[in-house]
């Protein structure tokens, strides 16, 4: 080989390394940032990319999809002085490679201490018994903050999410007693309040019985009142009757009178709870001549029935007989 060929093959060898360092092949989910002499000029996407040999070169390679961070344990003390600690996860996504490349250094670090620095203020400004309750307001203010706080770097927040707040022990079993006492307070004024309306029912229904029995007295005096009414009313007849039979000078109505108020009165001492014995006869001729006028009383009355019924048969009699002559 003469001097030609050998030069000419190295030219060719010269070529295809060129060639080749000019080609650079980006993978899927990646950004590569293109440095010429030291200065940014410009972002090569995923697939096959040409370059300036020797004069471009790779900047940074940037991971493009959404990444997650873990965010350590650290003490934190909330407004009521109260001391937790807690713990939480990160996720991001880089959108512009070249902010997120040269507008940061070392951009994971500064994310993660942004992250801890806004955790510690949202939740230090939180009594205890809010953090421990609002943890989605938690997530939701810090994904705020520092979404915002990490614009300038071409990085989108898309969540933040505190995995662990685990409070002191002591503060622990301060918190359950505190639940034990409430819980038993809330139960202590349930009873009270069930006792309250079960004293006001039986009251209710004990007014209710006294308006009941009440109406029920009010309704048997009217009843007796109208029974001793009629009674009274029944007695005056009767007294009229016999007044009218002793004006007639019938001796008989005056005897049936005295002996009915006698066997009343008799009546009357014997279911007398302080009478134990009694003595008879009391007069019994007396009673017996009463009972006798009284069965004359019922023989005259029978007798005048009779007498009338005869007159009324007479009197019909003359009639059929005149019926019968007409004919």
């Amino acid at each position: 080989m003469d001097g030609f060929s050998i030069a000419l093959i190295a030219l060719v060898v010269l070529a295809i390394l060129v060639l080749f360092s000019g080609i650079k092949i980006v993978p899927q989910g990646f950004n590569f940032t293109i440095e010429r002499f030291g200065r940014y000029i410009r972002t090569i996407g995923p697939g096959l990319n040409l370059i300036v040999p020797f004069v471009d070169s790779i900047g940074r390679k940037l991971n493009m999809m959404e990444q997650v961070m873990d965010v350590p344990h650290q003490d934190v003390i909330t407004r009521d002085n109260a001391t937790v600690n807690a713990n939480g996860v990160t996720f991001y996504q880089i959108l512009d490679a070249a902010k997120a490349a040269y507008e940061v250094a070392r951009l994971e670090n500064a994310v993660l201490n942004l992250t801890m620095t806004n955790i510690r203020s949202v939740m230090g400004s939180m009594d205890l018994d809010a953090l421990l309750s609002n943890r989605d307001e938690i997530n939701d203010r810090l994904l705020r903050v520092v979404d915002a706080a990490v614009s300038p770097w071409g990085i989108k927040i898309t969540r933040i999410e505190i995995k662990d707040i685990d409070p002191p022990r002591d503060l622990v079993e301060a918190m359950g007693r505190q639940m034990k006492a409430e819980r038993e307070k809330r139960a202590t004024i349930l009873e009270a309040e069930g006792s309250r309306q079960s004293a006001i029912l039986e009251a209710e229904g004990g007014k209710q019985a006294l308006v009941l029995e009440a109406e029920g007295r009010r309704e048997a005096a009217f009843r007796d009142a109208e029974a001793r009414e009629r009674s009274a009313e029944a007695e005056a007849k009767a007294t009229t009757m016999v007044s009218e039979a002793i004006a007639q000078g019938d001796v008989q109505a005056i005897n049936y009178f005295v002996a009915n108020n006698y066997i009343k009165a008799l009546e009357s001492i014997a279911r007398s709870p302080n009478q134990k014995v009694l003595m008879m006869p009391l007069e019994a001729a007396s009673v017996i001549g009463a009972i006798g006028g009284i069965a004359e009383l019922a023989k005259e009355a029978f007798a005048n029935n009779e007498g009338g019924q005869t007159r009324r048969s007479s009197s019909r009699t003359p009639a059929t007989r005149a019926q019968s002559g007409g004919e």
